[in-house]
């Protein structure tokens, strides 16, 4: 092979130009590594924050005076706010800090989710908006069952005394909760599924199988099945049903026509379709009274997050259910700590009225009609026997 001085020089160039080249990136790629790991350790208030607020937006001015009331941008009160930050820190966290993450979170769902105005607002990019939103939700997500959990055997009587209250008798003693189903505004997916999510009511949703006790405090949730979903099937693939994790034997639901009457797995009273006489009747207004209270929870977390909740979900169907667990999370957070809103009762309880569905109960139901049965009579029976009636003997 003859050899060429001049083509040799050449590469001998190129190669030379390569390395530098190289050498310069991986000194720049360094530089840059290191001023980051350096504005990671500019401690600040024993964290370590890498990202700078713009401490002259208002909403930050108004959450850092303890004497101004937050309700009127988030929605809930100082209170609310302060359990939020202390239950999801973590000695991990860096970043914006916890409690700008939770500002966000609570001040998006306030506002519809609208990643502009909450941009806007904190002065931070939608990108970051919509990371801070998907975090913040996850970590409320993997600490639900902290304020949505089944109560106790010993909780259930004062539940259940609480469900006579409001039927105004007695014989709801055995009552253990409310069950119902809502439909949550969505946008639908533009495939092939998109007539999945129609409901009834003829617009695209996701349901929401919740069960509350008589105070309007959510006991269980469950969220995902799409809006053409009738609330009977949805109960049948739920937990609660397939598992019969509750009501506990001899403790019943409280639920409405839409579905079925059950004794097993799950004890489940719903009213007379079509009432025969006085008895059926009046059982059927008493019921009433006691389970309405879950379509006023309903309203009450649609009236608190309304700007949200009113409107379809500006995030993919995939996403929804945990917007939907998160204000069932808030709602329950807002009982606990008093925080009651004012307007909520300006706002119509959920219409929850459905036909039951066509297909017959499966094989390992257990109808409840006999139940049903036995306590309208007890609720139309008198309470003292007349004195003349006391005058008779009687044959036991």
């Amino acid at each position: 092979m003859v050899s060429n001085p001049h083509l040799s020089a050449a590469l001998t160039c190129v190669a030379i130009r390569r390395l530098l080249a190289g050498a310069m990136a991986r000194s720049n790629r360094r530089r840059r590594r290191l001023r980051r790991i350096l504005a990671m350790f500019q401690w600040q208030g024993g964290k370590g924050l890498y990202m700078q607020l713009n401490a002259t937006a208002p909403i930050l001015a108004v959450y850092a005076n303890p004497e101004a009331c937050l309700k009127k941008d988030f929605r809930v009160k100082r209170s609310c706010v302060v359990y939020l930050v202390q239950m999801l820190s973590s000695p991990k966290d860096h970043g914006w800090g916890q409690d700008i993450e939770v500002l966000v979170l609570l001040y998006s769902l306030a506002h519809g989710l609208s990643l502009s105005v909450v941009g806007s607002a904190f002065g931070i990019p939608k990108s970051t908006v919509h990371r801070i939103i998907k975090h913040v939700t996850g970590k409320i997500k993997a600490n639900l069952k902290t304020l949505i959990s089944l109560p106790a055997a010993d909780e259930l009587p004062e539940i259940a005394d609480g469900f006579c209250q409001l039927a105004k008798s007695p014989v709801f003693h055995r009552a253990a909760g409310a069950i119902d189903g809502c439909h949550i505004r969505i946008k639908p997916p533009g495939n092939e599924y998109h007539k999945e999510y129609i409901n009834y009511k003829l617009f695209p949703s996701i349901q929401m199988q919740a069960i509350c006790d008589s105070t309007g405090r959510f006991l269980d949730v469950f969220i995902g099945y799409p809006g053409s979903v009738h609330d009977a099937r949805v109960l049948r693939n739920s937990p609660i049903f397939c598992q019969a994790l509750f009501p506990p034997a001899g403790w019943f639901l409280l639920g409405d026509g839409g579905y079925p009457c059950l004794e097993k797995p799950v004890g489940l009273l719903t009213p007379y379709k079509v009432p025969r006489g006085q008895v059926q009747a009046r059982f059927n207004r008493h019921h009433s009274r006691a389970r309405s209270v879950v379509e006023r929870a309903f309203g009450r977390m649609k009236a608190r997050w309304r700007a949200t909740l009113f409107k379809a979900l500006e995030v993919s169907p995939s996403f929804a259910p945990d917007i939907i667990a998160c204000c069932a999370f808030l709602h329950n957070l807002c009982i606990d700590m008093n925080d009651v809103l004012e307007d909520a009762e300006a706002f119509p309880p959920e219409d929850g009225d459905q036909s039951p569905p066509p297909a017959a109960a499966c094989g390992q139901e257990s109808p409840g009609h006999h139940l049903r049965n036995r306590i309208a009579a007890q609720l139309s029976a008198p309470v003292q026997m007349a004195p003349h009636l006391r005058e008779h003997d009687y044959i036991e």
